[in-house]
């Protein structure tokens, strides 16, 4: 995942707690991602009583569509499935073809589901989290870390901690904390900013919480693949009018399919950067300019500036040699409007 092409991310579709405690509804929207063409499917993996305090864990999220206003109290309400729940979403992952992740948010999930997944998803949120960012650099595996409301020192620090604890290879995701976050809010120049301060030690990607808009369309990730993010993560949802946290900034089934395709043509346009002078051979051939006379010249007349003229033709001496015909003796007669040939002047 982590040696993807220009414009050709790996796309982590994050099902999150979407499916509310049902396993069934679990599988379905892993076959949903698939079906659309997603890399991965990628949950949380989380107790609420070892994830936020009881009595003192507000909201961060929009509550005119999520109304709970303690975090102990969401999580609780969704933090049914345990080991055996996730080997089988890993399970029905590897029969549709694509990665399962979940994002362990403590000691006891990393060990678990690290031996199920290609890589481990960090939360923005524990990007401070000494002992969740050892454990997870010990596995081994790939290190997703997003980076949402931290300073560039804070993850300058995270990086130096995980490469301290063994981990090999690193993704900076650019994530704002925001539940939706607001497209002026989206700062998605914090791409390039990571690359340009990062780009020597991590893949650089983006996780996205800006909501699709009216019309569906989704120009945060649009404009993230553009960019140049190696790796994309937005919510995923089969149902964008759900009640609860994670539906009404997700994209559904129909939204990561019309961005699947979307990101083909982006490939095209995106090319492979070099010259493609073949591809262009006709204008090249024909829409160059090349030196022409500009008056009547004998033999031997010793060419001067003002003898010529560049004119757009399929014959002649490129423009780019103009400076070696000046003061150059004619080996033939060339009358007004000719080109001059090859073979047209003394050595």
């Amino acid at each position: 995942m982590f040696e993807r092409s220009y414009a050709d991310p790996y796309i982590i579709a994050e099902i999150g707690v979407n499916h509310e405690g049902s396993l069934d509804r679990a599988r379905a929207m892993i076959q949903s991602v698939a079906r659309a063409g997603g890399h991965a499917a990628k949950f949380q993996t989380y107790k609420a009583a070892t994830l936020a305090s009881a009595r003192n864990s507000p909201s961060y999220w929009d509550t005119s569509q999520e109304a709970t206003t303690s975090q102990y109290e969401l999580f609780q309400r969704y933090d049914t499935f345990g080991a055996d729940e996730y080997r089988a979403l890993a399970g029905f992952c590897a029969e549709v073809g694509i990665d399962f992740l979940s994002t362990p948010f403590d000691l006891e999930s990393v060990g678990m589901l690290a031996p199920l997944m290609p890589a481990v998803k960090i939360a923005s949120a524990d990007l401070t989290n000494v002992p969740l960012l050892r454990a997870v650099a010990g596995t081994g595996k790939p290190v997703i870390l997003s980076v949402g409301a931290s300073t560039y020192d804070e993850v300058d620090w995270a990086l130096e901690l995980l490469e301290q604890a063994g981990a090999e290879q690193i993704a900076l995701l650019h994530c704002v904390l925001r539940y939706p976050t607001p497209q002026e809010h989206a700062n998605l120049l914090g791409i390039e900013s990571l690359r340009s301060r990062f780009g020597d030690r991590a893949v650089i990607g983006y996780s996205d919480h800006v909501a699709p808009s009216t019309d569906g369309t989704l120009p945060a990730i649009d404009m993230a693949a553009i960019m140049g993010a190696r790796i994309i993560e937005k919510h995923f949802t089969d149902d964008r009018n759900g009640v609860g946290n994670d539906h009404y900034h997700a994209f559904d089934e129909a939204q990561l399919r019309s961005y699947v395709t979307s990101l083909e043509t982006v490939r095209r346009l995106a090319g492979d950067g070099n010259p493609d002078i073949a591809a262009q051979h006709e204008a090249v051939a024909n829409a160059r300019r090349r030196i022409f006379v500009t008056r009547d010249l004998p033999t031997e007349t010793v060419v001067a500036e003002s003898d010529l003229i560049a004119l757009r033709a399929n014959t002649g001496l490129e423009v780019a040699r103009w400076d070696s015909v000046i003061g150059r003796r004619l080996t033939a007669n060339k009358q007004k409007d000719d080109p001059i040939l090859e073979g047209d002047l003394a050595d």
